[in-house]
């Protein structure tokens, strides 16, 4: 197993920044304590493996990735929502998903309190994953490399969404 890449000062902010951007820590404990209290809590991971097709269940219950391109959700351009296939919570709308060339759904802003965050250093170097508030399902990662207004790109798996019309 490999040691963590040490981040340098640049790294250390920009991913410190990004973390302060996707939700406010007083919402972060809001969230913790809502799943605690939570039904989704108790579903055990036999449960979880049965409820969800096998390529989400590694995603949201695992923390795997889908490959890049691979999403119907990519060309979804109606009105709606995005929400988690694992609870149904909404996540973002479809006001605020873009095309980020990246191969996954990706948008701008989530909707308040629907996430959380957290760092991960899966690949060897800090990035702030992001779970739904509810089910704590992993969907993706979160940049700062993202359009106007936030400048942030919440690169979300396609299988662990679900897309609600309006």
């Amino acid at each position: 197993m490999s040691t963590p890449r040490t981040l340098d000062r640049r790294g250390f902010l920009a991913a410190a920044s990004v973390a302060a951007l996707c939700i406010p820590a007083s919402s972060l404990a809001a969230a913790k304590d809502a799943y605690a209290s939570s039904p989704y809590r108790k579903i055990t991971d036999e449960e979880w493996r049965k409820r969800l097709p096998p390529a989400a269940y590694l995603v949201l219950r695992k923390e795997d990735t889908e490959r890049p391109g691979t999403s119907p959700l990519l060309k979804e351009h109606r009105k709606g929502t995005f929400a988690c296939l694992g609870c149904g919570l909404p996540l973002f709308s479809s006001d605020t998903k873009y095309e980020s060339g990246t191969g996954w759904p990706s948008f701008y802003r989530a909707l308040p309190g629907a996430l959380v965050t957290k760092t991960d250093y899966k690949i060897g170097v800090a990035r702030t994953a992001y779970e739904c508030a509810q089910c704590l399902g992993h969907q993706g990662h979160v940049f700062n490399d993202g359009p106007r207004p936030t400048g942030l790109r919440y690169c979300n798996n396609g299988v662990a969404l679900k897309f609600i019309p309006a």
